[in-house]
């Protein structure tokens, strides 16, 4: 009794939720576009970061490279971390 209330609450809450923002950005003039604008800069800032900063490191070694490059890297982190503990 009192589970099946608390998930009709909480089903409650977001319904209501989602029908505030959804009545909100419906009568907004600008709302579209900007959100469209948000979508892009998203897609893009995501796009500079996966080319520039996080390239795959593992792409193209076989599954002994890749674990032997972990063990590896693991290794150099740990030994680092205790060096700077001393």
């Amino acid at each position: 009794m009192y589970g099946s209330m608390m998930t009709a609450k909480l089903t409650d809450a977001i319904v209501s939720v989602w029908r505030f923002y959804r009545d909100g950005f419906r009568n907004m003039t600008w709302g579209r576009p900007l959100w469209g604008l948000i979508i892009l800069k998203l897609v893009i800032l995501f796009a500079v970061l996966r080319v520039f900063f996080f390239q795959p490191v593992l792409a193209g070694k076989t599954d002994a490279e890749k674990s032997d490059h972990v063990g590896n890297e693991l290794v150099q982190k740990a030994s680092s971390a205790v060096q700077e503990d001393i």
